[in-house]
Parts: C-alpha cells; structure tokens; sequence
C-alpha cells in the first residue's frame, strides 16, 4: 500500500516467523562454537595470549585440535552472517511460505552437518558437500534479492 510518495513493505508474519527462528538457531550454534574452542584450549592447555597460559602446564602457541574448532567458527561467521542478511532481504521478495521454509531449512542442516563432519574429521567430500550446499542457498537468496529489487 502506499503512504504519501513511500511504499509500504510488508512481510507476511509466518514468513518472518519462519526466517527469525532460524536466524536464531544458526546465531546460537555461531555463537556456541566459541565455547567449543574454549573447551578445547583448556582440554590441550593452549592458548593463544601469555596471560592466558600463566598455570604450570599451559603453554601458547598452535595446537590442532584448537585450530580445527576455531576454523569451523570462522567458516561459521563467514556463511551465516550473509545467511542472516540476505535471509531478511529475501523475505521481502514474497516467497512462498513452503519454499522460504524449505531455504531456511537446508541452510540451517547444511551448518550443523558441516559443524559434525569438520569436527569429528569425516573425509572429504562431506565437508565440501555440506559447505557448497549452504553457500548454495545464500546464492539463491542473493540472485532473489538482486532480481527482484533491480
């Protein structure tokens, strides 16, 4: 509807719904990762500041196992922040419902398998697979945006 010379967008509530819950449980599972590298610096005893590793038996440096968790949330931070806001753009482009929810879907299991294979050390392909198919999705969302708002 218009007001004056300004469209007024509206996004059907159930839409958004959908896209908010799942904005939310990749937020939570980014945001939890950062406990799993804590986890797994205080299990090696490395850590990355000298302030950190003060206690007999810590040290600083590089270990593995805290490297493999730490990669995971930076491939983590670098596909669901573009996830969250070309989610919200692509709710404006009135999908339907069942094919948002499909999207927001997909994502969301391709981060979570992606988090499993990376940290239980499954051979490739898996990762690569779960990784594409989550940067699939965010292609889809932008090409909507982009092709809709041009």
């Amino acid at each position: 509807r218009n007001v004056g010379n300004t469209e007024i967008m509206n996004v059907d509530k159930e839409l958004f719904g959908a896209y908010a819950f799942y904005a939310g449980v990749v937020t939570v599972k980014m945001i939890v990762m950062a406990f799993f590298t804590a986890r797994q610096r205080f299990a090696t005893k490395t850590f990355a500041s000298s302030e950190d590793a003060t206690r007999p038996g810590t040290k600083t440096g590089v270990n593995e196992d805290v490297e493999r968790v730490r990669r995971a949330h930076q491939n983590d931070i670098e596909n669901i922040i573009p996830f969250l806001i070309l989610g919200l753009l692509y709710i404006f482009t009135s999908p339907a419902y069942a094919t948002a929810l499909l999207t927001f879907r997909i994502f969301v299991g391709a981060r979570i398998l992606h988090t499993i294979v990376y940290l239980n050390v499954i051979p490739q392909p898996a990762r690569a697979l779960t990784f594409f198919v989550g940067v699939g999705v965010n292609l889809f969302m932008a090409y909507k945006v982009i092709v809709t708002f041009m």
